[in-house]
């Protein structure tokens, strides 16, 4: 089997597995407990928040650990949106992109199902990019509106007593794209945010181990990681959220995590989660370098040898990681099908809407025609993926599409292989 579906999940590391162990057997007391044996845990987990910031350039006291990324997500979004604006009204604008995870768009119209706030949401080309430019004009005020009223876009001055921007409660942009491997401009979407005094989240799940992390250098106010994308396991995941940005907490109860997420820490998830960070960040550079050639060189034998394949995304502001696609005139979920029964594990799109007969979001949102939508796969890599595996991976894909038979003259129109360099 080669596994190319790493955006989905990755195996949990040896040595994370090893440095998580003891916390969950002989070392198992609760860290709110006053023995030896809550001490010991609770030391645990000071340590573990003390190697994620030391990872993401922050203070330890502006972590959350989480279940997961998708809370972390609803943390940041609903969490300073509700704070912002109990302590004033007039913030009930939330600013997204259209392409967005679920957890964060999914947030986003939560608050303005239950809770009366407008949600804008900012356009994005057909490269799935955010435009600054665009970013602000949002955030200014005119924008894709989604609310109670189906109101158009606002129209106010400063003079009329409204000031741009100051009515958005929080703003958030996915740093990497989990479909397509788009990157965003981070540093210059959050400075935008920060021009008009608006807290700025990214979801940064897929960036972790690829991308910088540095969060002082992104500029951001709050950032969203989940373990299981870097080698620790499902249910463990992080917030960084900017000390003075206020955050109203979503779980109430003994008020762990500094009031933040009540609940009995995950000490050993937390160790696992700090553990697999402080390695993957260990080893990025080369991983980075690696992954990227092996990337490209996969997507020149894709479109070459499949000539009806269109690459989706970015083609070079892209993560290392991923490879995505659309072969129009096939069914998608045919070639997936066919591909594991080659022993090849790739992808639809996001596990996260899995049991979906829509064709993404995501790709409708970049101008993709849905019935070329619902063609897409997705190929992502761990960094121990190989020009071998991938090699084989493209030999078994046109080799899926010709036993398909999906497209007109499939026997002359794919391409055996040859070298790419």
């Amino acid at each position: 089997m080669i596994f190319l579906d790493a955006a989905a999940t990755t195996p949990v590391r040896r040595e994370v597995i090893e440095a998580m162990f003891p916390f969950l057997t002989n070392q198992f007391g609760n860290p709110s407990s006053h023995h030896e044996l809550g001490g010991t845990a609770a030391d645990a987990l000071a340590v573990a928040r003390e190697q994620v910031a030391a990872a993401l350039g922050c203070h330890a006291e502006e972590l959350t650990f989480t279940s997961g990324g998708t809370e972390a997500d609803n943390l940041a979004l609903k969490g300073i949106a509700l704070a912002r604006r109990a302590a004033d009204p007039r913030r009930s604008r939330v600013v997204i992109s259209a392409v967005e995870h679920p957890a964060v768009a999914e947030s986003a119209d939560y608050l303005r199902r239950v809770h009366g706030f407008t949600v804008d949401v900012v356009p994005v080309g057909p490269d799935a990019v955010v435009d600054p430019a665009e970013f602000a004009r949002v955030l200014a005020g005119g924008a894709f509106r989604q609310d109670a009223h189906d109101a158009g876009p606002r129209v106010g001055s400063a003079a009329a007593g409204w000031v741009p921007g100051h009515d958005v409660a929080v703003a958030s942009v996915m740093y990497a794209n989990n479909e397509v491997g788009t990157v965003q401009d981070i540093r210059t979407l959050a400075a935008a945010a920060g021009e008009l005094g608006v807290p700025f989240h990214t979801d940064a799940v897929q960036a972790a181990g690829w991308l910088d992390l540095d969060v002082q250098g992104l500029g951001v106010d709050a950032l969203s990681l989940s373990g299981h994308k870097i080698g620790a396991p499902k249910g463990v995941g992080l917030l960084f959220l900017r000390g003075g940005v206020p955050c109203e907490p979503l779980v109430h109860g003994g008020g762990q995590e500094r009031g933040t997420r009540s609940g009995t820490e995950n000490v050993a998830f937390a160790v696992a989660l700090a553990t697999a960070l402080r390695l993957s960040e260990a080893g990025r550079e080369a991983a980075v370098e690696q992954v990227t050639a092996l990337r490209d060189r996969f997507i020149d034998q894709v479109l070459e040898r499949v000539p009806p394949a269109r690459l989706t995304g970015h083609r070079t502001r892209r993560l290392p990681t991923v490879a995505s696609f659309c072969f129009p005139g096939t069914s998608g979920e045919s070639v997936l099908l066919e591909l594991e029964r080659r022993s090849i594990i790739c992808s639809s799109g996001s596990a996260c809407a899995a049991g979906s007969d829509e064709p993404s979001e995501v790709l409708t949102a970049m101008g993709v025609e849905r019935e070329v939508a619902q063609t897409a796969l997705r190929f992502s890599f761990g960094a121990d993926v190989t020009s071998g595996q991938l090699d084989t991976a493209a030999d078994e894909l046109v080799a899926a599409v010709e036993r398909l038979g999906n497209y007109a003259g499939a026997g002359t129109g794919l391409r055996s292989r040859r070298k790419i360099q």
